[in-house]
């Protein structure tokens, strides 16, 4: 009688039980301490139904990690500053800053006088071509003449030494007319212009697929720096997260190894990445070595200087592991219900380490392969308390 007053007093304690909670706990009046701190409900108690167990399990855990403050930077292999191929007006620009745009993709056009200049210099040199091609062909008329008058003894052979002189000379003209032809056509070319028409503007090309970053350029402007950025142009299909790890630490960081990330602007987000590369020198100021962990970002998630942190993990450990809803703190106590027969439960201190997650490292108290219990716990504390 005794112990059903003391379970009635534990129900009356958590709100939250329904009547229904209070009959079923009220109808295991078997479920009695056999010593103290252990408690034994029937096998066909309902309140069996309420207690959830798990067996302790091994999990690979981190042995020592080092956490650092990081920011997300474009890839710098993947950033294109845009300049000018020649100087000239800018006449439109077709793209706006925050735009995505494609390899090729025309960004702006310009009228400059220096395309013009090349294509004049592209008809002068074809036309240099022709008569190098026509001299060629007087040329080597003339050695077969004087070579062919030659075999019959009607000319000196000063004569034919002459002719076949001026037919290499010919032909060396010919590869030079020829060299600089390519080389005019190669010019158009780059700007993006046809041969022969002088009423082209130069339109000027993305680089690589990305996103506009940064534009500096309107429409009107006469520009002759060809050495200016007009705009930067980023892919950010992958970006970089950069950390500063002390130089204390640095020997627990390795290129290619696995890393994970957290982003204040995605709180309770864990995102992974890894090493791609770890700088040569300590900044001596601060001693820390800049260490940089490549991320895929093929939704666009990630933003240029996002803030957040990198988890370095130096090595793992097999460690026995518990979920910590299992763990019932009681000052500086923890205690878990383990479970050492089919409805016969003991209370015991354990001894746990850090989280890792939803999981508590056990440090002694259970072993790998005990069952306990990590939903009802509350439930069996009460029935424990009520009973002493």
């Amino acid at each position: 009688m005794k112990r059903l007053i003391a379970i009635a007093v534990f129900l009356s304690a958590f709100p939250g039980c329904t009547r229904k909670n209070a009959a079923v706990v009220a109808d295991s009046t078997a479920a009695a301490p056999a010593t103290p701190g252990t408690i034994v409900i029937p096998a066909d108690s309902p309140m069996l139904k309420q207690i959830k167990r798990e067996t302790v399990r091994v999990a690979a855990l981190p042995t020592d990690e080092v956490i650092a403050p990081g920011k997300i930077e474009a890839n710098p292999n993947r950033v294109s500053k845009v300049v000018l191929p020649v100087t000239g007006r800018i006449m439109t620009v077709l793209v706006k800053t925050g735009d995505a745009v494609k390899k090729d993709q025309p960004l702006l056009t310009i009228q400059s006088p220096d395309a013009d200049a090349a294509m004049s210099l592209s008809l002068s040199v074809q036309a240099s071509v022709t008569q190098a091609q026509a001299a060629l062909n007087k040329a080597q008329s003339d050695f077969d003449r004087s070579s062919d008058l030659f075999g019959h003894n009607a000319v000196a052979k000063k004569d034919v030494l002459s002719a076949e002189s001026a037919l290499a000379q010919a032909n060396a003209a010919l590869e030079q007319a020829q060299a600089a032809r390519e080389q005019a056509l190669r010019r158009l070319a780059g700007l993006g212009l046809t041969p022969g028409d002088f009423k082209q503007d130069v339109i000027l090309r993305s680089p690589l697929a990305g996103k506009v970053l940064e534009l500096s350029v309107v429409p009107g402007e006469f520009r002759n720096d060809t050495s200016a950025s007009l705009m930067t142009i980023a892919d950010l299909s992958t970006v970089w997260v950069t950390s500063q790890v002390p130089e204390t630490y640095i020997r627990f960081v390795q290129v290619g190894e696995r890393v994970e990330i957290n982003l204040v602007a995605y709180p309770g987000d864990t995102f992974v990445g890894r090493v791609s590369r770890i700088a040569d020198t300590v900044d001596p100021q601060t001693r820390t070595v800049k260490v940089q962990a490549e991320m895929e970002n093929r939704d666009g998630r990630f933003r240029p200087e996002m803030f957040g942190s990198i988890h370095h993990v130096e090595s793992t450990a097999n460690i026995a592991v518990i979920p910590a809803a299992a763990v019932v703190q009681e000052g500086d106590r923890a205690v878990v219900f383990v479970e050492r027969t089919p409805g016969h439960f003991e209370e015991r201190r354990v001894f746990v380490g850090k989280s890792a997650g939803d999981l508590v490292r056990v440090l002694s108290g259970v072993t790998p392969g005990e069952s306990i219990v990590v939903d009802g716990v509350m439930l069996l504390k009460g029935l424990v308390k009520g009973s002493s």
